[in-house]
């Protein structure tokens, strides 16, 4: 069986291929099982992945209503999670579907729980994350702004975001 037969049997339904034949695999995951099937690909000596290259924001709000929304989906959040093994020269990528708003309410954040645990680089990724994008990451032990000031409002990333017209007396238009 191979490696990636095991990670699907092992985890079932909560872990979907998307392209597991051509390059680089990737995964769909659910986030209540992210941190086990992560924990899995770092301890398993088959994936061994001991490096979280990444991790990525990527919203999928499509403000032109003639496009499509990427893979047919509505509006949403995706995290993208770039995982590789040093000693066995191989990379996965892992991708967390959320919703744009927790529980559909506007203004509260989606949540996905944190990887520090397991890689402490995930620090500073869900960090930037949170920043740009608007994901709370449950269980990160300083989950702060980067590189935005703190006072600043909203997520610069999200694609219906608006830049203030001022901010502390500084013309932001």
């Amino acid at each position: 069986m191979s490696p990636t037969d095991r990670l699907l049997q092992k985890f079932g339904d909560a872990v979907r291929p998307v392209a597991a034949e051509r390059g680089d695999p990737w995964f769909e995951v659910d986030a209540d099982r992210l941190v086990a099937v992560c924990q899995y690909l770092r301890d398993d000596a088959a994936f061994g992945c001991d490096m979280l290259n990444c991790v990525s924001g990527v919203d999928t709000l499509q403000a032109d209503p003639k496009r499509r929304p990427p893979q047919g989906r509505g509006p949403g959040i995706e995290l993208v999670y770039h995982l590789s093994s040093t000693r066995l020269k191989h990379r996965i990528t892992l991708k967390l579907i959320l919703p744009r708003w927790q529980d559909e309410a506007a203004q509260q954040l989606p949540e996905a729980p944190s990887l520090t645990g397991l890689w402490p680089t995930a620090d500073w990724h869900e960090r930037e994350v949170y920043d740009l994008m608007g994901v709370r990451f449950v269980g990160h032990p300083n989950l702060v702004r980067i590189l935005c000031p703190e006072d600043w409002e909203g997520h610069p990333l999200r694609k219906d975001y608006e830049m203030p017209l001022e901010y502390h007396g500084i013309r932001g238009r």
